[in-house]
């Protein structure tokens, strides 16, 4: 009997892996880098009460602290990156966890920093502004001081919130210690008695394989894994939650989705409005599950069917030809748009595609202001694949055009906007190949990406997002928050999704919340939602307009955090106060269905 295993990373070619010589060359640059920064932490905490002394101090203390901060923001980015693809190795583990701990430092020095510029007076910072040129950039910084100024407590209370938030990490960093390196899962077994290694790695692929027994076992196991651990998983996000509260209530807000929203000057109605047009469109998805089930010929159609492949032979997409074909999606944005995508993804190494054992689950684009983008994945040499690599891609031209347009103190964006360029990516790029690669296989196999894109955007994160409100209220009243609470209550709402077209058990569609590190990230998922309607109003600007709708695009790439995120998002062509865009990214997908269902009537599929 045959076993397909995952390699430990040490065997994997290194052309497989990121280089992250943009952060530090080697281990010894890494630690010379960490000495610096905790070098020159002390030498901040001498401004302590001397911000108001004028311009010039001010403007020295803002010099000093960027460029100490720019240094430890690489020095954690080093250990963060190291451990994602190898969650089992130790050394890695440590630097991550000293890495974390340097910003900490920084950050609990440099807490009075918001509450002595509230104390200068924002009409006199705005004066200060203009002389000295090294503050010339804050004129966006008071104005979003101004407009937090119920949130920013007292020197002291922002210096503990500060040093609390090491402590308070430790639920994520358990949570990815448990699930990347501890968990263990049986392995798939497939019609022919050979098994196959379910790993973080490898569950995105096994998941489409064509052998029906291996998607069951895969998808039993790989819950079962986690319903093995379900009160520790339970007890470490509720710690989660507990955090969320917490820091809402210390910083004045109404409750934890107030207070990740207001972030980012988004009101509350937006995620209501989203869950609201998401139930109201339950009933395309159940349309969609009746089309799979007939074009599959099954007389069941259960959970694990939701990404079998339609085709007996899904196309193979090597990883230099997605780049190519990415490439050509993109080339409406122009030539040096492409270029700097190519020479990222094929010369200086950003993207980690290893399929490796230790590595964690999913994708992610991740770099700090003085380094490269980088994207971690694990490329399977198919089209959904090419998706993601296309999704994290346009993470990765996001955070490329923010840091090269704008100053550090507006490099990053805000999460809201954070989903857009990347599904903006994967449009662009189905839109081209819809039109270029006719083969009736491969147009199956778009649609069957497409689908599966928006299963994860359109369904798994927006019911996800209705899990997480009603823990996080539960949190806030006080209810119990236990792994059979939390898991039937996840249950309850994919079985409104599901409606009577999909067979499942209960509780290991349940536990599907333990499988998301998102649930770390305090409203993050329902954002992958309004990402994706974003991005396909702009991408269908850009395809149907000229000139004038790739230069706002463009613009809103390189806005970076210097506007706020519907500002910014108006500015280039939608309007994300309101529901048309959510209503016509469903209609968009109900046409892929339409799609499906026409092949399966004519007997294509």
């Amino acid at each position: 009997m045959e076993k397909t295993t995952l390699p430990p990373r040490a065997d994997v070619p290194v052309e497989e892996t990121w280089s992250m010589d943009s952060i530090f060359t080697s281990q010894e640059a890494w630690e010379k880098g960490k000495e610096q920064v905790l070098a020159e932490i002390p030498a901040l905490a001498t401004y302590k009460g001397r911000l108001a002394e004028g311009p010039k101090v001010l403007g020295d203390f803002f010099e000093a602290y960027e460029k100490t901060l720019r240094l430890a923001l690489r020095v954690m980015l080093y250990g963060s990156l190291e451990i994602a693809v190898d969650g089992t190795d130790q050394e890695s583990l440590a630097r991550a966890g000293e890495g974390q701990s340097v910003i900490v430092q920084f950050n609990s020095t440099c807490a009075f920093l918001d509450p002595e510029l509230m104390a200068i007076g924002l009409d006199r910072l705005r004066q200060w502004t203009k002389e000295d040129p090294r503050l010339a950039n804050l004129g966006h910084y008071i104005d979003e001081l101004e407009r937090q100024k119920a949130h920013i407590r007292s020197d002291e209370v922002e210096q503990v919130l500060a040093m609390a938030s090491e402590p308070l990490s430790d639920f994520f960093r358990a949570y990815n210690a448990l699930t990347n390196a501890d968990l263990k899962f049986k392995d798939a077994t497939a019609e022919d008695g050979s098994t196959l290694e379910v790993g973080q790695s490898s569950i995105n692929s096994l998941i489409t394989h064509q052998d029906r027994q291996v998607r069951q076992t895969r998808f039993d196991n790989y819950a079962d894994g986690y319903l093995a651990y379900k009160n520790t998983l339970a007890s470490i996000q509720t710690g989660q939650f507990h955090q969320d509260v917490f820091n809402a209530r210390t910083r004045n807000y109404g409750s934890s989705l107030e207070a990740s929203l207001g972030k980012n000057n988004i009101p509350t109605d937006v995620f209501y409005a989203l869950i609201k047009t998401f139930k109201k469109h339950l009933p395309t998805w159940h349309r969609y599950w009746k089309v799979r089930k007939q074009a599959l010929h099954l007389d069941e159609f259960h959970v694990y069917d939701i990404k079998a492949p339609l085709a007996t032979q899904s196309p193979k997409v090597p990883f230099d030809q997605a780049i190519d074909w990415i490439s050509e999606g993109m080339a409406p944005l122009g030539e040096e748009y492409v270029a700097t995508l190519r020479k990222g993804a094929l010369e200086d190494r950003w993207v980690d595609r290893a399929l490796n054992r230790g590595k964690r689950l999913g994708a992610f684009s991740s770099g700090v202001y003085d380094t490269n983008p980088f994207v971690m994945m694990s490329y399977a040499d198919d089209v959904f694949s090419m998706s993601t690599l296309a999704h994290e891609l346009g993470h990765s031209m996001h955070s490329y055009y923010s840091r090269r347009h704008q100053p550090f103190v507006y490099s990053h964006y805000a999460l809201f906007v954070a989903e857009v360029a990347s599904n903006f990516n994967q449009a662009m790029v189905r839109d081209y190949l819809f039109k270029t690669q006719t083969d009736p296989a491969f147009q199956l196999a778009l649609i069957e990406e497409a689908m599966s894109n928006f299963h994860r955007y359109f369904f798994i994160m927006p019911t996800l997002a209705r899990w997480e409100l009603e823990m996080h209220e539960r949190a806030e009243a006080g209810k119990p928050l236990t792994a059979n609470i939390m898991t039937e209550i996840c249950a309850d709402y994919f079985a409104e999704g599901y409606g009577d077209g999909v067979v499942y058990d209960r509780e290991r569609v349940g536990i599907t919340w333990a499988q998301f590190q998102h649930m770390y990230m305090n409203f993050y998922v329902y954002q992958y939602a309004t990402g994706i309607s974003a991005a396909h109003a702009l991408a269908k600007g850009v395809q149907e307009g000229g000139a004038e709708e790739v230069r706002r695009y463009l613009g809103f790439l390189s806005a970076g955090g210097s506007v706020y995120p519907l500002d910014v998002l108006k500015a280039a062509g939608v309007d994300m106060t309101g529901s048309e865009p959510v209503d016509k990214a469903f209609a968009v997908m109900a046409s892929y269905v339409d799609r499906l269902e026409k092949l399966v009537e004519a007997g294509e599929v």
